[in-house]
């Protein structure tokens, strides 16, 4: 029997295939029919931005969004400055690669805030650090024409990741910035659980700002790297028909990107990895975005 041809809206997240380089990322994405991918900064160091974009437009994929800049909690200090020109330099790279990408593509670059400096309880203080990092990026992100995308993360992550742990968290700091320069990344792995998470959607979605929606499942128990604990969609207890149509009824009409990290799914053949995320897709999420 052969398997459906993959929903048009569904974006590969190269985490998935962590292990596959740009070439062979960009290769089995476009061979299994999808339309987009989404990047990570290091595969594309790798060859070199300019080779990068070359190998994205040959292949005729959309660019969903480039992971990952932030993590930019430390007090002042000169590592702070590092981490800024890096975002700078994470914000050239989403240009680029989005000017690469097939129509379509968006200049979507997803923030991980960071977790807690080393030493420290102040969680409110690492926020604020947060927005104020943002504020540094904004003129370089409208420059660009490039979208910084706060993505909150699931609140185990809050001591080492992200101390921002829910969408109204993230859309609170992006209230300060014009959305076209600033939203928010929807991922179901990390908002799930949230009471208030259908009402936030429903504000980021007023607010126009959400800049991607992400997809995976959540199953326990959690590996002994909860990091590496994200599943196909529809193998755990995520309800992606209440987050998905609560998405859509936004208007969110982009890609929407499969991004599991998990050590099995990563050993696996990228090919299989890749039927296996269309296929999921197609079952879990597709039918609620019609």
């Amino acid at each position: 029997m052969t398997a459906p041809f993959p929903d048009p809206r569904l974006s590969l997240n190269q985490a998935t295939i962590k292990h596959a380089d740009l070439a062979t990322a960009l290769q089995v994405t476009a061979e299994a029919g999808l339309a987009a991918i989404g990047l990570w900064r290091e595969p594309v160091q790798d060859v070199g931005l300019a080779g990068a974009a070359r190998m994205l437009a040959d292949s005729g994929l959309r660019f969903s969004t480039h992971c990952r800049g932030g993590f930019f909690t430390l007090p002042a200090s000169p590592a702070r400055e590092a981490a800024l020109d890096d975002n700078r330099r994470a914000i050239e790279e989403t240009a680029t690669l989005a000017a690469a990408g097939a129509e379509g593509s968006t200049a979507v670059l997803v923030l991980v805030a960071g977790g807690l400096p080393e030493g420290s309880r102040d969680l409110v203080g690492a926020r604020e650090r947060v927005r104020d990092a943002i504020g540094a990026l904004a003129d370089d992100a409208r420059g660009a024409g490039v979208t910084l995308a706060i993505e909150p993360l699931h609140p185990l992550y809050a001591s080492d990741r992200a101390v921002v742990s829910t969408l109204g968290q993230a859309l609170d700091i992006a209230a300060d910035f014009d959305p076209a320069v600033v939203g928010v990344a929807v991922d179901t792995f990390h908002i799930w659980w949230d009471p208030q998470v259908l009402d936030q959607i429903a504000r980021a979605g007023r607010e126009g700002r959400i800049a991607t929606y992400q997809v995976c499942d959540w199953k326990t128990p959690l590996a002994a790297d909860p990091l590496l604990s994200r599943h196909y969609p529809g193998e755990g207890v995520i309800d992606f028909g209440v987050l998905t149509r609560a998405v859509r009824a936004t208007g969110y009409d982009r890609d929407i990107e499969v991004e599991i990290f998990r050590a099995d799914v990563w050993a696996a053949d990228p090919r299989a990895v890749v039927r296996r995320t269309a296929e999921s897709f197609a079952a879990a999420v597709s039918p609620h975005l019609r």
